[in-house]
């Protein structure tokens, strides 16, 4: 069911692009706001998504890809 509009707070989750060492890439991968930010920047996302990652590997029966760079969808590129 959809949820009203208004109802998910802005600025809650951010969203990242994962590319992967074999090349493949998901996109839209939320992680929490609370968890960036800081001297560390966006480092704690990449901590974040290998949990991630590591979780979903293990319900599958698949191993874990190594992530080869992650990017903030919406950022500017430097």
């Amino acid at each position: 069911m959809a949820k009203k509009p208004g109802t998910n707070p802005k600025g809650e989750f951010a969203f990242f692009s994962v590319v992967y060492e074999d090349g493949s890439q998901r996109s839209n991968r939320r992680v929490p706001t609370e968890l960036l930010g800081g001297l560390d920047g966006d480092e704690p996302a990449r901590t974040f998504i290998m949990e991630q990652d590591r979780e979903i590997a293990e319900k599958s029966g698949r191993p874990a890809l190594e992530i080869e760079r992650i990017e903030r969808v919406g950022a500017k590129k430097k």
